[in-house]
């Protein structure tokens, strides 16, 4: 068999500096072709070429991996020149050179067009084109409009998108129904966060039927408004089915202490450590599946973070009837066997409130739920505020700050 002649050698995409890298590994010659197709772009639209964006590309193209994480904004710009800054160079780029490997997009301090905005819908939904497979998507601060929000919240529907974050945009009450009109039925999207995003005790009803008719198992509204008002409306179907679910099963399954009491052979405290290792395994394989199935629906949450929301206001928007806020958190945490975090930091639920919620934690124990946890204000006494805490687990906060200008992101 003749060897090939050197002159058959097909030719290898040269990187920068020089280096031409291995035949086999093609993620670094994509990348490359990725950064050169969005420097083109910007050049055809007079758009400013991010340099943090750039290093990432570079740093890829070193150890030879694809491009997974994407983050666009302009630190190094000043206000002046934000009036060439544009998303639709690395959008083009990115259908120019059919690049399917990223996973998430952050966008981050971007004035969005309407035609940029047509383009992103496009470049996630799936209908016949190339199938762009993103799961997390973040627009922080993007100052995006009703028609926007709306056309954004049809084309997550119709995409792979399984986080969505809108922090710092301010949303209006058509913009948040928009929004939510095209996730009300997702099954994919599991998490949502709209924190700092100016919502009032209005959003609490649009929220709750998100909830209520998606898959979305983790909100985020920390730094809004919702007050009293807006977050009965969001928590009361969320109490009532936790309460009729554990009703429910009750009924079906009823308790028989003779049985759990009849083994014999093992000490009382082996026995009480061997069933509650074995329920607390269960029970997080139950709640494991249902996360990773993301297609059940229905009103309930496995993390809710309501940080600074000014539910110790009654102010406009409180619910007549009556209906108190603190037990309707009561009965979530006592019945609520999908509850895994509840965040109430920066809102002043009180003395009573805390001891209440101390009760709801013992019986949510008796009841050998999963641990919750849960984070309150201080403003309350030092012992209430540190029964809560034994009673709970240590929740930190997850959230990341609002970005700078001045600073760069490494992915």
């Amino acid at each position: 068999m003749s060897k090939t002649q050197p002159s058959q050698k097909k030719k290898v995409a040269v990187l920068p500096g020089g280096k031409t890298p291995a035949r086999k590994n093609l993620a670094a010659i994509k990348v490359h072709g990725l950064l050169r197709a969005y420097e083109s772009h910007c050049m055809k639209m007079g758009s400013c070429v991010s340099t943090v964006l750039r290093e990432d590309f570079s740093r890829c193209i070193d150890i030879q991996k694809p491009l997974t994480k994407i983050t666009l904004f302009f630190p190094e710009c000043s206000t002046a020149e934000r009036a060439s800054v544009s998303v639709c160079p690395l959008l083009c780029a990115v259908r120019d050179e059919r690049y399917t490997h990223v996973k998430e997009l952050r966008l981050w301090d971007l004035p969005i067009k309407h035609e940029d905005m047509a383009d992103l819908c496009l470049l996630l939904e799936h209908k016949g084109r190339t199938v762009y497979p993103l799961t997390t998507l973040e627009l922080l601060d993007c100052r995006l409009d009703h028609w926007a929000l709306t056309r954004l919240g049809r084309a997550v529907a119709l995409s792979s998108i399984t986080t969505l974050s809108l922090d710092y945009t301010p949303i209006e009450l058509e913009g948040l129904k928009g929004l939510l009109s095209g996730l009300e039925w997702s099954s994919h999207v599991l998490s949502l966060s709209l924190c700092y995003c100016g919502l009032g005790p209005w959003s609490g009803s649009p929220l709750a039927s998100l909830v209520s008719r998606s898959a979305v198992r983790h909100l985020y509204i920390n730094g809004n408004g919702l007050q009293r008002g807006g977050a009965t409306e969001l928590l009361q179907p969320l109490a009532e089915h936790s309460e009729q679910t554990a009703m429910t099963q009750q009924t079906t399954h009823p308790t028989d202490t003779a049985n759990e009491n009849s083994h014999q052979g093992l000490s009382q405290d082996s026995r009480e450590k061997r069933v509650k290792g074995k329920g607390q395994k269960k029970r997080r394989q139950r709640v494991k599946r249902k996360s990773a199935g993301a297609v059940a629906t229905g009103p309930w949450l496995e993390k809710l973070h309501m940080l600074d929301n000014a539910i110790d206001e009654a102010g406009p928007g409180a619910t007549a009837a009556g209906v108190d806020l603190i037990n309707i958190i009561c009965v979530l945490v006592k019945h609520s066997s999908h509850l895994l975090e509840l965040d109430l930091g920066e809102n002043h639920v009180g003395e009573a409130g805390g001891k209440l919620l101390l009760e709801a934690l013992i019986e949510r124990r008796k009841a050998k739920h999963p641990p919750v946890k849960i984070r309150v204000s201080t403003r309350m006494s030092p012992s209430t505020f540190s029964a809560i805490l034994k009673s709970s687990k240590e929740l930190k906060s997850v959230k990341r700050k609002r970005p700078s200008r001045r600073k760069t992101k490494k992915n």
